[in-house]
């Protein structure tokens, strides 16, 4: 018997996105597998010490990965923000997600942006269930996006975006099994919808949508039926920015996500008919009580400190049901800016024990900005 090669990239995915609950609730695990899930890794530092949050926090230089709509009201004319993200370091020491992403106002309605990311999966033999080697492989993935975005009235913005998206798995015939892998591609599009609330003294509340990843399945070789689904997500938004006095502020930002795809069914039945869904099918399916209902959605709760716009402390809890991997997790972060230049750091606590350990404890995530405000 033959390793299969890409079932060994998707025992990975499940490593990224599953918790060990995996192991003590077979019988109700319920995960939404999809390809290219590292479209839905936050490549933020910022979001990353708030439970992983921004649909609705104020804007800044990744704001193109949550939601472009909050571009138009930043206070910078022109930013640039780059991050380093080592992934699963509790388990791994070659994964890690890298991108670097901006935007320029070209009037006060109207904003361009765009982000590259790159996701490297490290090294990986294969081998057979004898331990013979069949080759190895160094997956790598990458998206490149571009946005615009523009007010609609004082408070309201829309924003749109269009990305191409490229997966290496595995390169040619790993497995000697007559099967030619090549890499994935696709190409997808986000919308998005901001409201801004803040008034003249910098308090007050806000609000987005965010539709993300809306596009064409992904194949890594030629047969039709074994295209997958990329991670098409619905995210909600809420925000309230307090304001204590003249240097300190205190904001609470809270999301909702939910991926528009369904649940990959058990029996060989289903899975035949889960393989022919359409994209725009698979989309109102995602929303069947067989993938999860209300279960289906993850939450985070994030709150940030600002004094004087110099520094910022943040804390966030993120949320996923036990049926759909158990990812639960308190973060921690801060940031410094200074003139233009500003540096986030954000981590995971770590949490469980022994086969109960959360994989992504430990994450860290660094950042930096370059920002220019408006003259």
């Amino acid at each position: 018997m033959r390793f299969n090669a890409l079932k060994a990239i998707r025992i990975l995915f499940l490593l990224v996105f599953a918790t060990p609950s995996l192991i003590y609730a077979q019988k109700t695990i319920n995960v939404v597998t999809t390809a290219v899930p590292f479209l839905r890794i936050s490549p933020d530092a910022r979001a990353g010490g708030m439970g992983d949050v921004g649909i609705a926090t104020l804007p800044d230089a990744n704001s193109s990965f949550w939601n472009q709509a909050k571009i138009p009201f930043a206070s910078q004319v022109t930013a640039v923000g780059a991050t380093y993200t080592p992934w699963l370091g509790d388990i791994t020491r070659d994964v890690y997600l890298a991108s670097v992403s901006g935007y320029h106002q070209l009037d006060e309605n109207s904003a361009l942006s765009g982000s590259i990311r790159y996701f490297n999966l490290g090294d990986i033999q294969f081998t057979d269930f004898n331990g013979n080697a069949l080759g190895s492989s160094k997956p790598r993935e990458f998206s490149i996006d571009f946005g615009y975005s523009r007010k609609v009235s004082s408070k309201l913005a829309v924003g749109v975006a269009l990305r191409y998206i490229n997966s290496r798995l595995a390169s040619g015939d790993v497995n000697n099994s007559g099967t030619n892998y090549k890499p994935g591609q696709s190409v997808s599009a986000d919308i998005s919808l901001y409201h801004n609330g803040i008034g003249a003294d910098g308090s007050g509340l806000t609000y987005g949508v965010a539709i993300t990843n809306l596009g064409t399945k992904i194949a890594y070789t030629d047969n039709a039926a074994a295209k997958e689904f990329i991670p098409a997500n619905l995210g909600l938004g809420i925000g309230y920015t307090f304001v204590l006095d003249e240097v300190n502020k205190l904001s609470f930002a809270l999301d909702a996500n939910k991926l528009l795809v369904p649940s990959t069914p058990t029996d060989s039945a289903s899975l035949a008919q889960y393989h022919n869904y359409g994209v725009f099918e698979s989309w109102s399916k995602s929303f069947g009580s067989g993938s999860g209902g209300f279960k289906s959605w993850q939450f985070g709760l994030g709150a940030e400190y600002n004094y004087d716009d110099l520094f910022f402390a943040r804390a966030g809890y993120h949320y996923e049901d036990a049926s759909q991997g158990n990812l639960k997790y308190l973060s921690l972060g801060v940031g410094i800016r200074y003139n233009i230049a500003g540096l986030n750091f954000s981590y995971l606590i770590p949490s469980g024990n022994g086969v109960t350990r959360n994989p992504l404890s430990n994450t860290i995530r660094f950042g930096v900005t370059f920002g220019w405000d408006k003259k």
